[in-house]
Formats: C-alpha cells, sequence, structure tokens
C-alpha cells in the first residue's frame, strides 16, 4: 500500500478505522526525513494490511503541536485507535519492521487494561 497524506480533518477518522496506522511526521526541508521516506515507503509496499501515513508538519502544524512533535522524522503507531509507539528519529528498515511484528503481536485487551489501571492511578492521586 501506497502512504498516504493526512491532514487534520482525516486525522482521527484514518487512526480510528483502521486497526493499524503509522504516522511519520516530517517536513520537506528535514535531511532525515528524506532519509527516512524510502525506507518507509518500501515497507508500506511489505505490509498492506497497515496503513502508512505521513503528516508534513509544515503544512499541518495544529496536528504536530498537538502530539508535541519537537523532533523529525517521529514515528508513531497506533493500534485499534490506540497510540502504542512514538519515537523521534530515522529507523533503519529491520527497525521498522519488527516494530510492526510488535505491534501486531499486542494484545489490545491487556493494553487497554494497563491504561484503565493507569488512569485509575491519576484519578485518585
Amino acid at each position: 500500500m501506497a502512504t498516504v497524506d493526512l491532514t487534520k480533518e482525516d486525522f482521527t477518522s484514518t487512526v480510528e478505522d483502521n486497526d493499524i496506522v503509522l504516522v511519520d511526521f516530517w517536513a520537506e526541508w528535514c535531511g532525515p526525513c528524506k532519509a527516512f521516506g524510502p525506507i518507509y515507503d518500501k515497507v508500506s509496499q511489505e505490509h498492506t494490511d497497515v496503513v502508512f501515513a505521513k503528516v508534513d508538519t509544515d503544512a499541518e502544524q495544529e496536528l504536530g503541536q498537538g502530539f508535541g512533535i519537537r523532533s523529525i522524522p517521529t514515528l508513531m503507531a497506533f493500534r485499534e485507535g490506540i497510540m502504542v509507539f512514538s519515537q523521534a528519529g530515522a529507523l533503519p528498515e529491520s527497525a521498522v519492521t519488527d516494530l510492526l511484528t510488535q505491534i501486531k503481536g499486542l494484545d489490545m485487551d491487556d493494553v487497554r487494561a494497563q491504561i484503565a489501571d493507569h488512569e485509575a492511578e491519576h484519578a485518585s492521586a
């Protein structure tokens, strides 16, 4: 699957309507972003069951600010609408592939239980 460009108008629906979504926050002027782009595109061709999206932080500054993007590229992963990974910096192909394997193997019931426990702890604090 080719990568898709996301805007603030379609970001939420894309994340909520797909099982796994990887999002690359990038900018045209960013050297590491340009180096990571071909890796990201290659892995997207090998994992057609995953949505590979890109957010241009210059064009979509509100999205970048909303997610606290301070360094690009930043890669985020969502599974069943829940952010399960966020890391700044370009990753090698093997790391992106390994990340996808880990995300696909997540027990999402356990993830939701951990989130609920965390929220309960902070609510009582």
